[in-house]
């Protein structure tokens, strides 16, 4: 009698078995330790991705390297392969290319201007004033981009000066 009544107090539990299937069934995975976390996805790697941020403004150093529109096309290349991975790289790419294309186009409106006073005339004696300008301004450039490459390397966004914001 004893086993009898031990077998009316434990409720029947249908088998769950790939061959038997009667019905519907849900299984559902519940963590039962506070020690064990859930199973979470592992982020994007901050290292990695801080070295794309970095490479943002590291790579319009190409331009100074002889490669026409390289400040433009470095910082373009890198933004568009990487800027769907990291909003941060995206932050970074959109920041150099606006800095880079802001100052291209300030070289390009200051040789006209330089080209136009030379054909009159005054232009011979403003290069004895614009050759120490052009000098200090693509200096204050490469300063600029490694300022903005170390801000980028402790995970700032750094806001170039006297950037028009084309991409926002």
């Amino acid at each position: 009698m004893r086993q009898d009544s031990v077998k009316s107090r434990i409720p029947k539990i249908s088998c769950n078995c790939s061959h038997k299937r009667t019905g519907r069934r849900v299984l559902v995975g519940m963590n039962m330790s506070e020690t064990i976390p859930a199973y979470q996805p592992a982020p994007a790697a901050a290292s990695s991705t801080r070295a794309w941020e970095v490479l943002c403004h590291l790579s319009s150093i190409v331009g100074l390297l002889g490669v026409p529109f390289g400040n433009i096309l470095g910082p373009l290349i890198v933004w568009l392969v990487k800027r769907d991975a990291s909003p941060g790289v995206d932050a970074h790419g959109k920041e150099s290319l606006n800095f880079h294309i802001s100052w291209t186009l300030y070289a390009i409106v200051a040789g006209a201007i330089s080209t136009a006073l030379i054909l009159i005339g005054i232009g011979i004696l403003m290069w004895i004033v614009l050759a120490p300008l052009l000098a200090i301004g693509w200096l204050s450039m490469l300063i600029l981009v490694v300022i903005g490459s170390i801000k980028a390397s402790n995970g700032e966004l750094y806001r170039y000066p006297l950037t028009i914001r084309f991409l926002s």
